[in-house]
């Protein structure tokens, strides 16, 4: 940990107003990178005011991605932006919702903790509430961080985030002048008949916060433009925040631009005088040299992505920037195209050919499956880079089953419970990474009942997962299903190499096809993905991006 800047964490609440989708959670983490880069131990925590307990039963349509830390917390997404921006690992206490805080407050209630109190919103979810934003921080531990950076979801004005801005509220009072600083970000739309930037819902949501207590310090005004001066003056004017804490944050083609442009404009030179830090000057030259990697690749692979959410992105948020990373290691640039897997079939499977790499994601229900299974199969057939994450591995265990081992109507029992060779079957023991025995069933609760977190296996000598990973792989799963292991040995007869798996339970981690068959093809049951980040990539999206732009040349070569 770097030498302590403050006796006190100091605290910066990040707030939303307008609409959502502006880029909280990048604007967070980019403020972290930079005050990362001037010395300071740093740290993020994301509050959702949903009811549910966690996102881990949401439909990625309605969240987008579940992130997953190393201790097996199911989080929002941004929490992926937050460990690929600074170097801080999060933990299941970086995150919590409203659903948890309630949850906590009811659960004492009941226990007699308040001792016959009636207990209400002000001051017992409130105090929870700060409660929990503390043991996040690390407060008053000797790991707790300089400064921990709070991002409240959702949108100034809703009523479910009005708990958590009275609690951070009340935090400010309580921790006095110089320890916390809020950030608000708004969005100051371009009006294309009049021509102009309008500022008024700038003016309305700082107006809401300032009516329940808080006056920001800093505004990020998203615009797909920069805000001139005239206009900052003005918004400086009717919000009561100084014009130098006017941050214009225009849209830009990179993520990894965003710490630059807040610096430039003097961000963390505010927050730091308004958290009363003394640091060196902050050095972004790391961020620079990434963006010029990222805008002058070498050369190019498209990688066709086989899943169900494809109409949302942000369902595969982690997934595609570590296929970016992994490109720019590779100095490639990577273009993903994602195919609809109910589109597949027999019939269409040639849509396929043109694709330097094959790539089938996690997901769950039975929604799309054959369409994976064939791309899994196109993959193999016509020696595509194939790389299967999660369900992505399941696949392409069951078209293997199928077509190679002999084992009609093979499948999983997610899918088909009365499959004659159920090759993928429920989990219903495994040992944790704290060395707990879970054990589950088909009637278990769907909410926090997978196998999740990072867990460890063995890894087989002279096999592509030996060439990535060495003897041990540690990874963070998120999965209810596994290769049964009464298949294994049928499998590996009829040539699939089971190159990773556990040694209690014989849980399968990794699966491949030997290079004498195919170039690269690897199925993996755990989520890589997570720990990706643009400084190191990893190891595994390397090698298949560096596969990729072989096949890639190979196509050349033979066009």
């Amino acid at each position: 940990m770097s030498q302590r800047y403050s006796a006190m964490t100091k605290f910066v609440f990040v707030t939303g107003g307008v609409v959502s989708s502006l880029g909280k959670g990048i604007s967070a983490a980019s403020l972290a990178a930079i005050l990362e880069s001037r010395g300071l131990s740093v740290t993020l925590i994301k509050l959702d005011p949903y009811i549910n307990v966690d996102p881990g039963t949401m439909s990625p349509f309605q969240h987008g991605e579940v992130f997953v830390t190393d201790d097996g917390a199911e989080t929002d997404l941004d929490l992926g932006h937050y460990e690929r921006f600074i170097t801080s690992r999060m933990r299941r206490s970086n995150s919590f919702s409203a659903g948890q805080i309630y949850k906590s407050v009811l659960e004492k209630e009941r226990r007699g903790e308040y001792l016959g109190k009636t207990v209400q919103v002000i001051p017992h979810i409130t105090n929870e509430i700060q409660d929990f934003i503390r043991r996040g921080a690390r407060f008053g531990l000797p790991d707790a961080v300089d400064v921990a950076i709070v991002e409240i979801g959702g949108t100034v004005g809703d009523i479910e985030s009005l708990p958590f801005l009275e609690a951070v509220r009340q935090m400010s009072l309580k921790m006095g002048p110089g320890n916390t600083a809020f950030v608000h970000l708004t969005y100051v739309p371009f009006i294309a008949a009049a021509g102009e930037l309008k500022t008024k819902p700038t003016q309305h949501t700082v107006q809401k916060m300032r009516e329940i207590g808080i006056q920001p310090d800093a505004l990020l005004c998203r615009a797909d433009r920069a805000i001139p001066k005239d206009e900052a003056e003005k918004i400086s004017l009717f919000t009561n925040v100084p014009e130098s804490g006017v941050i214009s944050v225009w849209d830009a083609d990179s993520i990894y631009k965003v710490p630059r442009m807040l610096h430039e404009q003097g961000l963390d030179d505010l927050i730091c005088a308004k958290l009363q830090l003394s640091t060196k000057p902050a050095d972004l030259s790391r961020w620079d040299t990434l963006v010029h990697e990222v805008e002058h690749p070498k050369s190019a692979v498209t990688i066709a992505m086989c899943g169900k959410y494809t109409d949302l992105s942000d369902s595969y948020k982690s997934l595609n920037e570590a296929l970016r990373h992994a490109g720019i290691h590779n100095h490639a640039r990577v273009n993903i195209e994602y195919v609809d897997s109910e589109t597949l079939t027999p019939e269409t499977a040639d849509t396929l050919a043109k694709y330097d790499a094959i790539l089938v994601p996690g997901g769950f229900g039975k929604r799309g499956v054959e369409g994976k299974i064939i791309a899994a199969q196109y993959a193999r057939e016509h020696r595509i880079p194939y790389l299967g994450i999660c369900l992505g591995m399941q696949v392409a265990t069951i078209e293997y089953a199928r077509h190679m081992a002999g084992l009609t109507g093979a499948n999983s029992t997610e899918f088909d419970p009365e499959s004659p060779h159920p090759v993928i079957a429920l989990i219903d023991e495994w040992l944790d990474a704290d060395g707990t025995v879970q054990k589950r069933d088909a009637q278990s609760d769907l909410g926090g009942t997978m196998r999740l977190g990072a867990q460890s296996s063995d890894v087989k000598p002279g096999t592509i997962a030996h060439e990535i990973y060495g003897p041990v792989v540690t990874e963070r799963h998120r999965h209810r299903y596994e290769a049964n292991e009464r298949y294994l040995d049928r499998l590996q007869e009829a040539g699939l190499v089971i190159s990773a798996i556990t040694q209690r339970e014989k849980l399968t981690e990794m699966v491949e096809l030997p290079k004498s068959v195919h170039p690269w093809y690897v199925g993996v049951q755990f989520h890589p993905e997570f720990k990706s980040t643009p400084w190191d990539g990893h190891p595994l999206f390397i090698g298949y991006i560096k596969a990729a732009l072989e096949h890639h040349q190979a196509q050349k070569g033979t066009a």
